[in-house]
């Protein structure tokens, strides 16, 4: 298995530079290429890029929310968001090459790292990334946006 990563600043200057990971995905390298945006902390930008704290932790225990989870980072998400009581009109891209392993690694530092305020955090697995990532393959970004409120998001 494979994973890819990002130097974020060859991905500025080339935009497509894509490094082999070696052995399992590890969640905190990957999670350059979110906090890119996100911020090292998770606490995100105003306006912009929302926080990934209370609403990541909140959407992590419903099934509708782990999956909106992984659709926004393996399809993209755009559109309109409410995220702990603020909007966000940012666009997020598809992260789709990265495999469901590194998909789970990221989304698991996230839980435990980055998101600290919420509800108990249930680990994603490998299997339950690849089920969710097919169960939305022909989703657009604005259509995963669409799927925030409902998911649970807060």
């Amino acid at each position: 298995m494979r994973a890819f990563a990002i130097l974020p600043v060859a991905a500025m200057a080339l935009g497509v530079a894509v490094l082999p990971v070696r052995g399992a995905p590890d969640g905190a390298t990957l999670f350059a290429r979110c906090a890119a945006c996100h911020t090292k902390t998770g606490a995100g930008v105003p306006g912009v890029y929302p926080p990934l704290n209370a609403d990541f932790r909140a959407l992590a225990t419903k099934d509708a929310g782990r999956r909106y989870i992984v659709l926004a980072v393996t399809r993209g998400v755009m559109g309109p968001l409410t995220v702990e009581g603020k909007p966000y009109a940012g666009v997020m891209p598809s992260h789709g090459t990265i495999d469901d392993a590194g998909i789970a690694a990221v989304l698991n530092h996230v839980g435990t790292q980055a998101s600290k305020t919420g509800p108990a955090f249930k680990a994603f697995s490998e299997a339950e990334v690849g089920r969710l990532r097919a169960s939305g393959a022909s989703l657009s970004p604005a259509e995963v946006g669409k799927l925030h409120a409902g998911a649970g998001g807060k």
